[in-house]
């Protein structure tokens, strides 16, 4: 499959601009006269040209690029010199119209007087940039793409221009962009001081940076808590998960796939269930406290409550994060380097050391480094079981929605979130260094896993079995408040909480109608969620290729730009996301396109580092091999690249729809009366105390994420490295010969 001539992109440009309305209603210029061509009314036409034309000279720069590109369309015969610069010319053209129009339009016209004399009057929020700029823009982008490609720009290839423009298009305009605006606020003034004196004051905030801890039993500033937090859940997390890993790859084990299963539902639970189940067990009142005090008389008080509640939280919550990300990694160790280990004599232990354990650093370095940005960003889980212990993603919020409402310190507290984040990332780059990791290369491998040695086996069991008992203990407790009728007065069993979450009644004509308060926001987030995981899964995995296999400059800003929305709270991502959107040039807020936004490029850097992991095993010379054959780039990334990172791709694709079904520190910002989530709907009913509906729905979600992780597993498939399975061997004759 070859990639489509350059042209094409100009036509794409052509049809927005001149054809697709620029306004997200569907009252545009552009509406009318495509109805009037397709319906061959002249006076609608007429009417339509018209209004086009007066007073719309603004417009006429991205016309002009259209102008600038049609050369290159029109005349197939120029040299590949020449029609480069032409495509990147008009790109680089349109692109600069089109957002210099944007950013000039407000919401009730011009942002500034000397533009409406110059220019004319624009009715009410009527020529902003939608659906029409929007498809103009990324014609504009790939026309670009493709003269840079033209003129000797990624070794001349256009696959890999258009990817790498996609990506950095899609990054400015969704992460950069909404970053960008929050964080600006950091160095607003304040009416007792200037943007740097304010600036100052926020950053030297004895709450943020404070060492009382160290010389009294004061606590100690957000920052250093947060950090420590991030550090011991990141390390312990990545243990557990490469303890599951290890069990589930490396062992006969006959519960692994169940213990598979208990790995993976922490992920797709709501937010709040886990801290429920985890008071519900070792609160005050919890079955640990009281069985305690019923046999030695001692009281272990509100212990759950602090740091330790939600390092424990928190550690439940991202080991299946770090178990997706190692899954893959350790299954792709060659059996073959292990057994000529074996094969010089070395010991099983010797053997896990120093060839296995090595070969799994890129797992181990992307998961400690997930999780840890994980943690860093964490709302729930402190906010449920923080107590008096503070970290930065709940003094962001209090700052947000607090009776202070201060953005400028929240914006600096998200500054510091990010410098942290920027630090594991280089933290991360320093352990991996320049190290070959490949262990799947062309060459046949036909060698068989080898077993786990028996010191290592046992560590791994002893992590792993205890910490599934208390995963199972903790949704036992957790769920049982669905089949009560209220939760710590009346324990007598019912079913009432699920049929007024999800009751089907009859209507007068005999249809069905869903008449459960839940059907609605389990509706909405579902399509959403199944719209959002798909996108997140591809634009992660090309960004894992791109970075892993491509050199050019701004490789490194490239990569760094895409953990900026993970390490970065929901709740910023929320805000930021309503002050960039809420006005032109881009008016998204209160859509189903900002969810969806919100959901892929909050949750694609999963993908994109479980993606690098997985890449950096695969030997370059199977792209190598694939090119000479004379594929092309594209064919040899589906074809070849792609079944090899299928772990990887059943990562992605689990993650994103799990993490869209249940987030909710973003997206309690950007719902709307049309388009309600499922978490929301939930946190409000617990806000007002109805806990048995909000727990049977959120058994219902995790019913229906087991089945829809189930169906992606068999859409991706298995991938198939062609090696041998051990087998009974055959019974040698009595006659002494085989």
């Amino acid at each position: 499959m070859k990639a489509p001539p350059a042209a094409t992109w100009w036509w794409v440009a052509l049809v927005g601009a001149a054809l697709l309305p620029w306004h997200m209603q569907q009252d545009g210029i552009g509406w009318s006269a495509l109805l009037a061509l397709v319906q061959e009314d002249p006076e609608a036409a007429s009417a339509a040209a018209q209004a086009a034309r007066h007073g719309r000279f603004w417009f006429w720069p991205v016309l002009a690029a259209l102008v600038v590109g049609a050369p290159a369309a029109l005349v197939p015969r120029l040299d590949r010199e020449r029609r480069g610069l032409i495509l990147l010319a008009a790109g680089v053209l349109g692109m600069a119209a089109i957002a210099t129009q944007g950013f000039a339009v407000g919401i009730r016209g011009w942002t500034q007087p000397w533009l409406a004399a110059l220019f004319g009057e624009i009715e009410d929020r009527q020529f902003g940039i939608g659906v029409g700029g929007a498809v103009a823009a990324v014609g504009f982008l790939f026309q670009a793409s493709d003269g840079l490609a033209l003129r000797g720009a990624f070794k001349g290839d256009r696959f890999t221009a258009g990817a790498v423009a996609l990506l950095a298009g899609a990054i400015l305009v969704f992460t950069a962009w909404p970053m960008a605006t929050i964080l600006s606020q950091a160095f607003g003034g304040t009416a007792d001081a200037g943007p740097l004196a304010a600036f100052a004051d926020r950053v030297a905030d004895r709450k943020v940076w404070g060492l009382a801890c160290i010389a009294s039993g004061q606590s100690c500033g957000v920052a250093w808590n947060t950090l420590a937090l991030g550090f011991s859940t990141a390390t312990a997390a990545t243990a557990l998960g490469l303890a599951f890993a290890l069990i589930a790859t490396r062992t006969d084990f006959r519960a692994r796939r169940a213990m598979r299963l208990l790995t993976v539902l922490p992920i797709i639970t709501p937010p709040f269930v886990i801290g429920l189940g985890l008071i519900l067990i070792f609160g005050r009142s919890g079955v640990v406290n009281q069985l305690v005090e019923a046999l030695t008389g001692a009281q272990l008080g509100r212990w759950i409550y602090g740091a330790q509640g939600v390092w424990l939280a928190q550690v439940f919550s991202f080991t299946p994060t770090a178990f997706l990300v190692l899954i893959g990694v350790v299954e792709g160790i060659s059996p073959a380097m292990e057994e000529a280990s074996r094969t010089l004599r070395a010991s099983p232990m010797r053997t896990f050391h120093t060839v296995s354990l090595p070969l799994m650093r890129p797992g181990l370095a992307n998961a400690w480094l997930v999780v840890f940005v994980e943690s860093l960003a964490d709302f729930g889980n402190p906010i449920v079981l923080g107590g008096s212990f503070g970290v930065l993603s709940t003094e962001i919020f209090f700052a947000v929605v607090g009776a202070q409402a201060d953005f400028g310190r929240a914006a600096m507290l998200a500054l510091v979130l990010l410098a942290f984040a920027l630090a594991a990332f280089f933290l991360q780059r320093a352990v991996l260094g320049r190290r070959s990791y490949v262990s799947l290369s062309g060459k046949g491998d036909s060698g068989l896993p080898t077993p786990l040695p028996r010191p290592v086996a046992v560590a791994a069991f002893a992590i792993a079995v205890p910490w599934a008992i208390l995963t199972v203990i903790v949704y036992a407790m957790a769920l049982a408040g669905a089949f009560v009728k209220v939760w710590g007065r009346d324990w007598t069993p019912t079913l009432d909480h699920f049929v007024r979450a999800f009751s089907v009644t009859t209507g007068p004509d005999g249809g069905l109608i869903l008449s459960g308060l839940a059907w609605n926001s389990l509706g909405t987030t579902v399509t959403l969620a199944a719209i959002a995981a798909p996108i997140t899964a591809a634009l992660g995995m090309l960004a894992a290729w791109v970075l892993s296999r491509q050199r050019f400059a701004g490789r490194f800003a490239l990569e760094f730009a895409l953990m900026l929305t993970f390490a970065v709270p929901g709740t910023v991502i929320g805000v930021a996301y309503i002050l960039t959107y809420n006005v032109p040039p881009l008016e998204i807020t209160g859509t189903a396109i900002i969810l969806v936004a919100c959901f892929v490029f909050r949750n694609m850097p999963v993908g994109v580092r479980s993606g690098m992991a997985a890449m950096s095993q695969l030997d370059r010379s199977l792209d190598e091999a694939s090119a000479t054959l004379g594929a092309s780039t594209f064919r040899t990334l589906r074809r070849v690249v792609m079944p090899l990172l299928k772990p990887a791709i059943l990562t992605a694709l689990v993650y994103s729809f799990v993490r869209a079904m249940t987030t909710v520190s973003a997206v309690i910002f950007l719902v709307s009366a049309r388009h309600e989530m499922a978490t929301v709907f939930i946190i409000n009913r617990v806000i007002n105390g109805d806990y048995g509906i909000s727990i049977a729905y959120s058994a219902a979600l995790i019913l229906l994420m087991v089945v829809a992780i189930g169906i992606i597993q068999l859409l991706v498939g298995r991938r198939r490295l062609g090696r041998r399975q051990a087998g009974v061997p055959a019974a040698v004759p009595v006659g002494g010969r085989a």
